[in-house]
């Protein structure tokens, strides 16, 4: 009865090994890897820095745009800020002279 236990055990042992291996082996060629293929493929026209072409801005970087476009606002709702507050006003002190 041990050996009978031992032999299937050793069965079991083997089965397991074979079809792990047989697995992973199914996994990794299943698994689409597409490493740097699409680094270099362009969609569309080239994009140009902002200062190359500053009069098109659908030519610029994304990222040029981005930076160009929040600057403007920022200087917008800062101008209109000051403009509408009415900037800093100082008050004069007049010292009274004894």
């Amino acid at each position: 009865m041990a050996s009978l236990a031992a032999a299937a055990a050793r069965q079991l042992a083997t089965s397991s090994r074979i079809s792990t291996t047989r697995t992973s082996s199914l996994t990794s060629n299943l698994i689409h890897r597409r490493g740097l293929a699409g680094a270099a493929d362009h969609h569309g026209p080239p994009r140009v820095n902002v200062w190359q072409d500053p009069l098109s801005p659908s030519k610029w970087k994304e990222e040029h745009f981005v930076i160009v476009s929040l600057s403007g606002w920022g200087l917008l709702i800062y101008s209109s800020y000051k403009f509408f507050s009415g900037g800093k006003k100082e008050e004069k002190l007049v010292e009274a002279s004894h």
